[in-house]
């Protein structure tokens, strides 16, 4: 399958130790499969780092069998817990390998920071959440995982 990766460099080698803390999913290399998200996330790199924009392309094989991964279908209350501990600083992502679910973009953020501040119980914000058009991300946490089933094909610049 078809990935991309939105950041300001061409990345040929990703390395998971790269990531930032306090992510959807934690620290790892992550990957959408919507082309138009990941422009989104470079885009955004871009500006904030006054940088080119720039989408980088990979085949990631679908047979992930040995690796601990974790997919979360929609937004659930597993799913709503497993952002807001993430984002929190917890290091539960670290008990796998690969996490695939919906992201956590600055509009759904809104929501989620309305039940992170108590000011919604997770019944609201869940309900709330089911009026975003919501893209995937995939998070790759082990860096052997990462080198196994990601393969570049190549970059573009976002304009």
């Amino acid at each position: 399958m078809i990935v991309y990766h939105g950041t300001t460099k061409k990345v040929q080698n990703p390395n998971v130790a790269f990531s930032k803390r306090y992510l959807d999913f934690g620290r790892g290399f992550y990957l959408t499969t919507f082309q138009n998200q990941a422009e989104k996330w470079a885009l955004r790199k871009g500006l904030r780092q006054r940088a080119d924009a720039i989408v980088n392309i990979y085949e990631m094989s679908e047979r992930l069998t040995g690796f601990r991964v974790l997919t979360f279908g929609k937004e659930t209350e597993e799913w709503l817990d497993f952002v807001c501990a993430c984002r929190n600083g917890e290091t539960i992502y670290q008990n796998y390998d690969i996490i695939i679910g919906n992201v956590a973009d600055d509009d759904v953020f809104k929501t989620i920071d309305m039940y992170f501040r108590g000011i919604w119980d997770k019944e609201r914000a869940l309900h709330e959440l089911r009026y975003y058009k919501m893209n995937d991300q995939i998070c790759i946490i082990n860096q052997a995982a990462l080198d196994e089933i990601l393969t570049y094909k190549g970059f573009y610049h976002v304009e």
